[in-house]
């Protein structure tokens, strides 16, 4: 198994899930164990400003890099022609990104503790994109969160269109910007 490959095995793609899956349910047990007590209400508002920020996060992404910026525009059309297929950012990338852009400045900003809790709310919101995104491609639902995602995410994989609808966890983001077709 290739660590850096776009394109990955099951077994690769669901680790995936599982090492942000540990991750989470780790971060949120120390701190909610080992973690200063009188800090819990801040770590907890930190942690929702990272899920919340993992939402811009994963739109300006998505917009920008994956539909504007060489060579990631290309590995993401890959993606747009096969949609089923197991092709997603490899672990130890998202993970290095993670760490270097927000763990590290959020450490040296903040101290070790607020770093983990914002830490802690964009891993979780970057796992509840790859569960989204993988619904959205695999899952047969009848849900009315899967079923408005698959159609939203349906749109953005239209062809031959003005590329639109970048948000994969929320439409908000589309909304606010104006990527949600109604302004092109």
């Amino acid at each position: 198994m290739a660590l850096f490959s776009l394109e990955h095995s099951a077994l690769a793609y669901r680790a995936d899930f599982a090492l942000y899956g540990t991750a989470s349910v780790t971060m949120a047990a120390v701190m909610m164990t080992a973690g200063p007590a009188d800090q819990r209400v801040a770590l907890t508002l930190l942690a929702l400003l990272g899920l919340a920020s993992w939402t811009l996060i994963e739109y300006l992404l998505h917009r920008f890099v994956l539909h504007g910026l060489q060579p990631f525009s290309q590995w993401h059309s890959a993606h747009h022609q096969r949609p089923t297929a197991l092709i997603c950012t490899p672990a130890l990338f998202s993970a290095g990104l993670i760490v270097t852009l927000v763990f590290l400045p959020a450490f040296l900003w903040a101290g070790g503790w607020r770093a983990c809790a914002l830490t802690f709310g964009v891993v979780l919101g970057y796992l509840g994109y790859a569960v989204a995104h993988h619904a959205t491609h695999h899952w047969r639902s009848d849900t009315p969160w899967v079923k408005r995602r698959k159609y939203w995410h349906a749109l953005h994989h239209r062809a031959g269109l003005r590329p639109s609808h970048f948000g994969v966890t929320t439409a908000f983001w589309d909304r606010v910007l104006g990527s949600d077709g109604r302004l092109s």
